[in-house]
């Protein structure tokens, strides 16, 4: 059904913004977005009906026709897989997208995935915030803490930088020969401290624990660290033996531990102890040095 839309003030700014892709990261963003006076013109989806749930949720309208929501919108939001940027984009192509905005939210993509989209004189961007969105319906209430990274063409980035500025976010630009290596950032202090928290827990059950106790004993910690790393950044908030140049615990726990789990904790202490020299600069770190080899 074809649906017409007017566009509406935001902040000195008039734009009309369109998803295709109802998913996720879709769904939280568009409402996000609708929640502090941006105007959402709706979403197309793989399959009409989530294509209505995230409308209803939103309180924007449902496309079944994506030329429909290309042609209402000014701005179009790719929030689909990473496999489906390009396969989109191809379709996008082959409509009227002249002086248009097309952005997408993968972490790792830049946008020269939207190959040569010069020659269609449309603009494009690589849009993510700085946050793991891992619920449909209630991610977006924390996105207002989040940082937000934008690359891509300079005619329209201030446009972009400015709709998420005017709602209080923080805006990071960068490159996007950056892009891989600000995703790889990301994943480190996201997905991969959950691979060190879970061997801490299988450590511990090592000992005795139950998988639920192990979880219960370490939040203590994790939270206390995370908190002062916070507050007071990584070099003020490292302890330990590492940091106190104690050799001889570090050898004790690596001949308590074998395989992954030492290599792991192998690589990790190799860092940590970049950051012990930058809070000591004047201790002898020698030994641990030689351990972690």
């Amino acid at each position: 059904m074809r649906l017409t839309v007017l566009s509406v003030m935001n902040g000195g700014m008039c734009m009309k913004i369109g998803f295709i892709g109802a998913g996720k990261v879709g769904v939280s963003l568009g409402k996000y977005l609708t929640e502090r006076g941006v105007r959402v013109v709706g979403y197309y989806s793989r399959t009409y009906q989530s294509a209505l749930e995230a409308a209803k949720f939103t309180n924007t309208r449902a496309y079944d026709k994506i030329s429909f929501l290309v042609e209402d919108s000014d701005a179009i939001f790719l929030a689909v897989p990473d496999r489906m940027i390009s396969v989109v984009w191809e379709q996008l192509k082959l409509l009227p997208i002249e002086n248009k905005i097309i952005s997408h939210f993968s972490g790792s993509l830049s946008s020269a995935v939207f190959s040569d989209i010069s020659r269609y004189h449309a603009y494009g961007y690589s849009i993510h915030p700085l946050f793991a969105v891992s619920d449909r319906y209630n991610s977006y209430k924390e996105l207002s803490n989040s940082y937000f990274t934008i690359e891509g063409s300079p005619e329209k980035i201030g446009e972009i930088r400015q709709i998420f500025e005017k709602m209080g976010n923080k805006i990071c630009i960068i490159s996007a020969k950056d892009k891989v290596k600000y995703h790889a950032a990301a994943a480190i202090a996201s997905n991969l401290v959950v691979g060190l928290i879970d061997l801490s827990e299988k450590l511990l059950m090592e000992c005795g624990f139950e998988r639920d106790e192990a979880g219960d004993a370490l939040a203590p910690i994790v939270w206390g660290n995370i908190k002062h790393i916070l507050n007071n950044g990584v070099v003020e908030a490292l302890t330990g033996p590492i940091e106190r140049g104690d050799a001889d615990t570090i050898k004790k726990h690596l001949a308590t531990i074998s395989g992954n789990d030492r290599e792991t904790y192998i690589a990790v202490s190799r860092q940590v102890l970049e950051v012990a020299k930058r809070k000591n600069k004047d201790r002898d770190y020698s030994k641990i040095e030689e351990i972690l080899k």
